[in-house]
């Protein structure tokens, strides 16, 4: 017993800067944003408390937090459709051992994850320039006019879904690590039965990495909750707050508004909405996923 304790108290000692750092970093601000939540707070006066107000005005009152929350939404099921489908076909394509180079597309498709963030929001916006951009001189060669993408308050959130499927390599990285795992035997069984390619893709394929989508789709709808620098660097919310997402709003309430306690509100709403998602999904994937 006496060894027990004795290595009971070593552990502890040797874990112990990582508990202080978690208690100061994290426990601390998330404890600290519950109560600020709670009150009037800005910063240079002390905060003043009014339970649920915040909560309340941004539910009840504030339109602009409506319409961030409904551009965030858009981008979570939009998005998440668009994008898993874009690169769950890429993975499936590259997956195919008969196509010459796959090694070199590989390469290509994962080279946009490695670009600094800032660097690629400066790239996406000279590509969707409306008169010289990468994007608009495709189009012309069809003869298709480009628009203006992101003075387009109708357009400019598709254009920030293609932005962010560009940089979806990593995805399709993990598709394929997935697709490597599908005993090869299942495909000829289905051949010999006489599937089709389509067939062989809904009732093998994806069932059979039903937990690898769910990663991605998750970390996706994570990732769009968070996203904030590309809509501040491209856009700053625009055109007509057509690109202002929740953290862009929760970003200016607290650092520009210096109103503290409506974006610790904000931050706790978010959390809400997020486990809900994610809920959702794992209920789905529990319910239609594959099962060994």
């Amino acid at each position: 017993m006496m060894w027990t304790r004795r290595d009971q108290r070593n552990g502890l000692l040797f874990i112990s800067p990582w508990i202080i750092g978690f208690l100061i970093f994290t426990a601390y601000p998330i404890f600290s944003s519950l109560y600020y939540s709670l009150t009037q707070y800005n910063v240079v006066d002390p905060p003043k408390f009014r339970g649920l107000g915040n909560y309340i005005d941004l539910i009840t009152t504030d339109t602009v937090f409506r319409t961030s929350l409904y551009n965030t939404l858009y981008m979570v099921v939009f998005g998440t459709i668009v994008i898993t489908a874009a690169t769950l076909t890429i993975a499936i394509i590259l997956s195919n051992r008969r196509i010459k180079g796959l090694a070199f597309f590989r390469v290509i498709f994962f080279l946009p994850t490695l670009v600094p963030l800032v660097i690629l929001c400066i790239l996406w916006i000279w590509m969707l320039q409306p008169q010289t951009g990468l994007i608009n001189t495709f189009l012309s060669y069809v003869g298709i006019k480009g628009p203006g993408w992101l003075a387009d308050p109708h357009l400019a959130r598709p254009a920030f879904i293609m932005m962010f499927l560009w940089t979806s390599g990593g995805a399709v990285i993990i598709y394929l690590a997935g697709l490597q795992d599908i005993p090869q035997s299942l495909y000829e069984v289905a051949s010999i039965d006489g599937a089709n390619l389509f067939q062989r893709t809904f009732k093998i394929t994806i069932p059979m990495i039903s937990p690898v989508i769910l990663f991605n789709v998750i970390t996706y709808v994570i990732g769009i909750f968070q996203s904030f620098a590309e809509s501040f660097i491209i856009t700053s919310g625009g055109p007509n707050q057509a690109t202002l997402f929740y953290s862009l709003y929760l970003y200016q309430n607290a650092f520009q508004y210096f109103k503290m306690g409506l974006a610790s509100a904000m931050a706790w709403i978010l959390l809400i909405i997020a486990l809900f998602f994610i809920a959702l999904l794992l209920g789905l994937e529990k319910r239609f996923g594959y099962r060994q």
